[in-house]
């Protein structure tokens, strides 16, 4: 009866979420009912405005060239004009000479006669009609001012709807996701010359999948990108970004997202350089231990079996003996990173700028252990926080339990258990927070620094 009450009560959850999911559907579909109206009549408004802009851009043409013409016109009637009126003073003018020429032939008067004979040539000689030009100034033809409207007819014929740009491909290939910066990278399906410019929207999860109905993070969003590909920075690390979407945009209308995405910014990833490892420490790639027998004594074995080094054994170690770090002797050749009680190695990764973060783990019985960075003096016999060069976490687990961050020969302790795996993110510019995984906040205090070699050791 009981396994029957269960299987019901499973039945009736997953109908009343079945039930949830229809109402939410129900309520989009009305919802997109509303939309239609609302953005037909926009659109249409749209359109309407389009083609009124459209009029008096050419209503503001055709009064411009009109001008012109008028222009041209009064231009040209100016200057025929004031030609036509100097050539009918000058006609009057030897149509009165002329006449007075004639009259003076008919006289009888022969005293008279060569006087007014000599008055008339030099009138003659004098008249306006010989000084004008017979020519126009203008020209009467106006066809400089004649429209060819045939492009833009077919043009304003070929009028349509703006087409929709095609949703563009995310391509996860050439996208690159590196320590706490996204470069985004896409493609369009087809050519489209009349692509404007990207929107870019993105907002933070931590689940995989596609989007839930209740998303409590806000979309982000990037507008005017010109380029197919964005770079996002200043993310928080290990933290997935869902539904990262690009849409392409025309001058008019925007088209449809493409299909999310989910990245990762992960964390900054190197291994411990064991050529700067102290002796006492077993390095490999990825961790490191204390090694009473010492560590590099059994890459000299290893280098003597390939007939690279000299013979050496642990028995002639100068570690041989060593019962604990606190006994360890003060001194050893010269080739080593660090020695004396100065048990370091340091990272092959150099950070000389930017923000990164690096997480470690160790091994639950470990009696003590430290985690920090230091700049690049950090000295062969020096210790991790006790210059003014390093900064680290330490977590004593020996005689006495503690927790505690140490720069500059100064501990403070943290309130806080040690935990399973410490972080560190370090900002070149900014500084160095010590943070536990999952937290929001720092774990203990805040330094400034600018790192110049990462160094741990488990």
């Amino acid at each position: 009866m009981e396994d029957q009450r269960e299987a019901l009560r499973k039945i009736i959850t997953t109908l009343a979420m079945k039930n949830e999911e229809t109402q939410t559907f129900i309520y989009s579909l009305k919802q997109m009912l509303l939309n239609v109206e609302a953005n037909s009549a926009k659109v249409q408004e749209d359109l309407e405005a389009e083609f009124q802009s459209l009029t008096s851009v050419l209503e503001e043409l055709k009064e411009s060239m009109l001008m012109k013409i008028k222009q041209d016109r009064a231009s040209r009637t100016y200057e025929l004009q004031n030609q036509l009126a100097a050539c009918t003073r000058a006609l009057e003018s030897s149509e009165e000479l002329l006449e007075t020429a004639n009259q003076t032939l008919q006289a009888s008067d022969s005293e008279d006669f060569s006087q007014a004979a000599k008055e008339i040539k030099d009138g003659i000689t004098m008249a306006p009609a010989f000084r004008l030009s017979l020519k126009a100034k203008v020209s009467d033809n106006m066809s400089h001012l004649m429209v060819d409207f045939a492009q833009e007819r077919q043009m304003l014929q070929a009028l349509k709807f703006l087409p929709v740009p095609s949703a563009p491909t995310i391509d996860l290939a050439e996208s690159l996701v590196s320590d706490n910066c996204v470069t985004l990278v896409w493609h369009m399906p087809d050519e489209d010359s009349k692509i404007d410019h990207y929107v870019l929207e993105y907002r933070k999860t931590n689940f995989e999948g596609p989007p839930r109905l209740k998303e409590d993070h806000p979309w982000m969003v990037v507008e005017g990108i010109r380029q197919t590909e964005h770079t996002l920075t200043g993310l928080k690390f290990d933290m997935k970004y869902m539904n990262i979407r690009v849409k392409a945009c025309n001058k008019a209308v925007a088209g449809e997202f493409s299909e999310p995405v989910t990245l990762e910014t992960p964390a900054f990833m190197f291994r411990l350089d064991g050529s700067t490892s102290h002796q006492n420490l077993r390095v490999e790639d990825l961790s490191a231990e204390w090694d009473a027998m010492g560590g590099k004594v059994q890459d000299i074995k290893a280098r003597e079996k390939e007939g690279k080094g000299r013979t050496a054994s642990p028995v002639n170690s100068p570690a041989r003996g060593t019962p604990s770090p606190k006994r360890m002797s003060s001194g050893r050749g010269g080739r080593d990173r660090f020695t004396a009680e100065s048990y370091t190695v340091l990272g092959d990764t150099l950070i000389d700028g930017g923000e990164h973060y690096w997480e470690v783990r160790f091994e639950p019985d470990s009696k003590a252990f430290g985690l920090g960075v230091a700049y690049r003096s950090l000295g062969r016999f020096e210790q991790l926080g006790k210059t003014a060069a390093s900064w680290c976490l330490h977590a004593n687990n020996w005689l006495q339990a503690s927790f505690t961050a140490k720069h500059a020969n100064k501990v403070k302790v943290l309130d806080s258990p040690v935990p399973d795996c410490l972080g560190v993110h370090c900002d070149f510019h900014q500084g160095m927070v010590w943070k536990l995984p999952g937290d929001n906040r720092p774990a203990g205090a805040q330094c400034r620094a600018l790192p110049a070699e990462a160094g741990q050791c488990h």
